[in-house]
């Protein structure tokens, strides 16, 4: 086979891979293991819409609250049942490689969470063609600075992201505060089946919509600017937990795995889980479980959130 643009054999493994291949390894729905890919894509979203209609139907909520100027910038928040202003806080960010998924269907965790006392917020930003990566970074650091400033007295604000929206909130590790005038209580990150090093994807059809640069790609590979960061942009003690399914492919666990790697060198409070059995739509499907192991609160050990409400 040839390499991916007459790129020599050597460093990161996507490199040494096929156009073909590498397109492969770049697109989750041809690595499910219990269904076709379109069928998994139609029951993804099925599956996302119903949890978010019976989480809305509660009316415990706050429906497209603008976190900024813009059409797209908006969030919903999702309240347990005993409201104060010192709830934790768990924001959601969809995936959808930056050019699809709404928050109108992504509020997969709302029930099982908020029965636990924890608030959920999930977030829409201006996917592509319409926004660019800077720009979707922009809006979820201002989406951040909003709970934040709406509610100061919180436990603590946790980001959580799939897929593209796990890029989106590990961006936030490096985000500068300062010149927003507030630090959030920021306590954990819940990154999930990622992709942190965004040069691969220019090579993919993936990028037809993004239009992605090679300076585009580098400014907004968390990967590579962990690796340079001077120092610890947030509390040291927050946690960052890294989840991969087993059946995502083996670019996203090498992504997942050298993100994880890259955290420990740097000193930060890493864990990395593999989940068992199940691929990259599963994990989200299911979140909508109140015994799911990534959806346990309080005395339950859990990976995902055992730091919350501690």
């Amino acid at each position: 086979m040839d390499d991916l643009d007459g790129v020599a054999k050597r460093g990161a493994p996507w490199k040494r891979m096929s156009k073909e291949e590498l397109e492969n390894q770049y697109s989750p729905s041809r690595w499910v293991v219990r269904l076709g890919a379109e069928e998994a894509l139609r029951t993804y979203s099925q599956i996302g819409n119903e949890a978010t209609k019976r989480a809305q139907a509660t009316g415990r909520n706050l429906l497209d609250v603008p976190y900024g100027d813009g059409e797209g910038e908006k969030l919903d928040i999702y309240f347990p049942e005993a409201v104060s202003e010192a709830l934790p806080f768990l924001m959601f960010f969809h995936g959808g490689y930056w050019q699809s998924g709404s928050k109108d269907s992504s509020a997969f965790m709302v029930s099982p969470l908020t029965a636990q006392g924890v608030a959920v917020v999930i977030v829409a930003y201006d996917i592509a063609p319409k926004g660019t990566l800077d720009q979707m970074v922009d809006q979820v650091t201002q989406s951040i600075v909003f709970v934040q400033k709406q509610y100061p007295g919180n436990q603590g604000i946790y980001l959580c992201g799939h897929s593209a929206g796990a890029h989106l909130a590990a961006m936030m590790l490096l985000a500068n505060w300062t010149k927003h005038g507030v630090t959030p209580n920021l306590k954990g990150f819940f990154l999930v089946s990622g992709i942190y090093d965004l040069e691969p994807v220019m090579h993919t059809s993936e990028n037809a919509s993004l239009l992605t640069t090679l300076e585009d790609a580098q400014r907004n590979s968390p990967q590579w600017h962990l690796k340079t960061a001077p120092t610890q942009p947030v509390d040291p003690a927050c946690r960052i937990l890294v989840t991969v399914g087993q059946h995502d492919s083996p670019e996203f666990h090498r992504q997942s795995r050298e993100l994880y790697q890259t955290l420990c060198r740097g000193g930060w409070k890493a864990s990395f889980e593999e989940l068992h059995d199940v691929d990259h739509f599963e994990i989200l499907w299911n979140l909508t479980q109140k015994d799911y192991v990534l959806t346990q609160v309080g005395c339950i050990p859990s990976p995902w959130t055992e730091c919350i409400l501690l």
